[in-house]
């Protein structure tokens, strides 16, 4: 499933489609009825929370998108070839045309469904209206490990397995920690890493969470080669040698998903 960088920046890149009328159509037939209301109108906005992408048509239409494990977005120039029938959503105009195949979510929603949406999920370290001490409030509670509080988008929105791995191991915190066992210099540190890593990840369009020092060409390693992209510490590394100590990385379940930790380092 695509982290909150990759979420925000098809926002960025949807966004190209604003400022004119735009041609909406369905060609699977699942999202035809909101396709006909939509078609010809100008999309005005588009935002990001979390793993949600929203389309702003006119004053009060939104489109509601969560990709889930299989949804594709695929963008191309005009003019648009003929759509394969695994398209739920396609915008186009006189310079470029966009594909939304295989999304868990794509809904018509008014403005108060929109809100709904927004204040079940946590912050968002990408959104500038994001409060930290939101999170903090629920995490100095819990008595769950902070990996699965990370995870827990009502907790924080858009963090997913790379960026959850990868941040505690950048802090040094044991992943089976309880979260009311953590400080808050711990928590604000490890917020303030997330804004800067996941701006990082909208930027480039991938993940990388190495510091300069540990990059392969500072450390005259071999650079990682994963469908994932970019240099990371643990994630996707199970028993093979830290980069900082050479401890085997560790790898367990954990709330149904993997999760990828150092024992040598994280063991605050």
């Amino acid at each position: 499933m695509p982290e909150g960088h990759t979420i925000h920046r098809l926002a960025q890149d949807y966004a190209a489609f604003t400022g004119g009328p735009v041609r909406v159509t369905s060609p699977q037939g699942k999202f035809s009825d909101a396709a006909a209301l939509l078609d010809g109108a100008e999309l005005t906005r588009t935002e990001a929370h979390g793993k949600h992408l929203f389309l702003g048509f006119r004053d009060q239409d939104w489109v509601h998108i969560h990709l889930g494990l299989f949804g594709k977005v695929a963008f191309g120039p005009a003019p648009a070839p003929p759509p394969t029938d695994t398209v739920r959503l396609r915008l186009a105009d006189a310079r470029a045309y966009v594909d939304l195949r295989g999304p868990t979510t794509c809904a018509l929603i008014t403005p108060g469904e929109k809100r709904a949406i927004h204040d079940r999920l946590g912050p968002d370290p990408l959104r500038p209206d994001a409060d930290p001490d939101a999170a903090w409030a629920r995490i100095s509670r819990s008595r769950t490990t902070i990996a699965a509080l990370l995870m827990d988008q009502k907790v924080v929105a858009g963090v997913g397995n790379v960026y959850r791995a990868e941040v505690l191991f950048r802090h040094g915190i044991d992943p089976y920690r309880p979260g009311r066992d953590l400080t808050r210099a711990e928590w604000d540190a490890v917020w303030r890493d997330l804004v800067a890593l996941m701006r990082e990840g909208v930027r480039l369009n991938r993940i990388d969470t190495v510091r300069p020092e540990h990059t392969p060409e500072a450390m005259g390693r071999p650079p990682r080669v994963d469908d994932h992209g970019g240099e990371v510490y643990v994630y996707r590394r199970a028993d093979r040698p830290c980069h900082i100590c050479a401890t085997g990385v560790r790898v367990a379940e954990l709330a149904g998903r993997n999760l990828f930790w150092c024992p040598a380092c994280q063991s605050r």
